[in-house]
């Protein structure tokens, strides 16, 4: 599998390392400075993009990519305001993109988890549920991508919860979370829910950067042979 690397940070070197390791090949490193790089041209030479940029630059890079007719796989997260236009445009290119806010293969068994949890919670409303969430500081969206799709699976099932707060709060309605930035934490989330009488808890913390850049090139193994709006449920199969 020939792949185009969009952003060349920690992540995009990660993934390359896997990538290469399993026999792919990196054909193509777009970063600020080559940018232009991006084109038919060079798309026609691989066989998928992975993009990890920024919350700035996804959604024009995922607009490219689709555009040019290769299929994407896009990691960024801080852009979702603008992701139904780019659900549409894939739909009307007929082409791929697969989407999560974390392509790590355990952080989707824990989504899975905590979608069960907040089911059997939403049963017993004597138990308070909150979350958090710690990055390192090079993270430049707050809350996480991963902690706002945990809150949104829990605003499903547990219905007094209205809306997620970045901030701690009191209100019923409102699902606290709070985030911290410390170095070097590659990520960690916590999902609590308090009584009076015991606290049920969940976690998942990850240790580096590779069980992330590994999702993500299964993720593009699966791309490149298959059409649509993607995300890690079909890709695992869950």
């Amino acid at each position: 599998m020939n792949i185009i690397l969009v952003g060349y940070g920690k992540m995009g070197k990660a993934i390359e390392e896997i990538a290469v390791a399993k026999g792919h090949t990196i054909v193509l490193k777009i970063d600020l400075d080559n940018a232009h790089e991006l084109n038919a041209e060079n798309a026609a030479k691989a066989d998928v993009a992975i993009e990890f940029t920024s919350p700035h630059s996804a959604f024009n890079n995922v607009v490219k990519c689709l555009e040019i007719g290769i299929p994407v796989v896009c990691g960024s997260t801080g852009w979702l305001d603008q992701f139904e236009a780019a659900r549409q445009l894939c739909e009307q290119k007929k082409g791929t993109l697969v989407y999560a806010s974390n392509y790590s293969i355990g952080v989707n068994l824990f989504f899975e988890i905590n979608t069960q949890l907040a089911k059997l919670m939403s049963k017993h409303p004597d138990y308070d549920v909150s979350m958090e969430e710690i990055h390192h500081t090079q993270k430049k969206d707050a809350p996480s991508g991963t902690a706002i799709t945990l809150a949104e699976q829990i605003m499903e099932s547990i219905s007094k919860k209205k809306q997620w707060v970045n901030a701690p709060s009191t209100k019923e309605e409102e699902l606290s979370i709070i985030s911290e930035r410390i170095d070097p934490a590659p990520g960690t989330h916590k999902i609590k829910y308090s009584s009076p009488i015991d606290d049920i808890e969940i976690i998942h913390t990850a240790h580096n950067r590779k069980g992330f850049a590994g999702g993500a090139v299964l993720a593009a193994e699966y791309a490149v042979q298959h059409k649509g709006v993607l995300g890690m449920k079909e890709v695992l199969g869950l």
